[in-house]
């Protein structure tokens, strides 16, 4: 399917690794201009010459930490008004009620749900005055499936579904569109700091957090390029009347109410 999207710019956060970099690779096939932010500049610059090299599109990096609404300011300002914005760096922590400190809570809440909301809200009404734009917002299924052992994550997922839905409920006046995906574990760095945590409470033993896998639907968790091919559709016109809407990829999960 011809997606219409060469020449579009993209701006991605959490560009370093995982569902990030999976996205900036899939957007640059498809013969995008990418932004491409995250703490780790060396991990940019590697992917931002190999992308280049096999894909021939502009990729430009942004090394900084995103965890303040003024970092999130200052990062519009150097892009300017990109076509698609993919909302993605995040690190809520994981842990039932009483292992969950204060200061990671607040560091995972001001990177992920403050984050996400402070850069769109300093992009959107620039999108909405050209009359286009798409947000994509990486969520996570826990926002739907809630779990007391990853209970902030299920808090601030579920805050940003909200605010997902609010505004893209609306955005199509402006010629906006704004989207979320709902990934389920996906095969990533940050998946196996999760699930030896999630070990620790179902097993008593983070070393047999590869055990789980067999609990999952088809034994497997997603790949970080599963997620990124369904958001590089959801940021094309083929889905052009999409929004105020998130789509959950999780080999049905949520839907048979289990957490993995």
């Amino acid at each position: 399917m011809k997606l219409d999207l060469e020449g579009k710019s993209v701006l991605i956060t959490g560009a370093s690794k995982g569902i990030g970099l999976a996205a900036a690779w899939a957007f640059a096939r498809e013969g995008c201009a990418l932004h491409l932010a995250a703490r780790d500049g060396a991990a940019m610059e590697a992917a931002r010459d190999a992308i280049a090299a096999d894909c021939g599109v502009p990729v430009t990096v942004h090394a900084m930490d995103l965890s303040t609404d003024a970092a999130m300011v200052d990062l519009a300002d150097r892009v300017g008004v990109p076509d698609i914005l993919i909302n993605n760096a995040g690190d809520i922590p994981s842990g039932p009620l009483d292992a969950v400190g204060d200061a990671a809570l607040r560091r995972g809440f001001d990177l992920k749900v403050f984050g996400y909301i402070s850069l769109t809200r300093a992009l959107y009404g620039k999108m909405c005055e050209r009359g286009s734009g798409v947000i994509v917002n990486d969520i996570g299924n826990s926002g739907e499936n809630w779990d007391a052992n990853y209970i902030m994550g299920s808090t601030g997922n579920a805050a940003l579904m909200s605010f997902t839905r609010a505004l893209g409920g609306v955005s199509l006046d402006k010629g906006v569109r704004v989207v979320g995906v709902n990934p389920g574990p996906v095969a990533t760095d940050r998946m196996v700091k999760l699930m030896k945590r999630r070990a620790i409470d179902m097993l008593g033993d983070e070393a047999r957090w590869q055990e789980l896998f067999s609990m999952y639907p088809g034994g497997r968790p997603a790949t970080p390029e599963e997620v990124a091919d369904l958001m590089v559709f959801l940021a094309s016109p083929r889905a052009g009347y999409i929004t105020g809407t998130i789509v959950t990829i999780d080999g049905g999960i949520a839907s048979r109410g289990s957490i993995i």
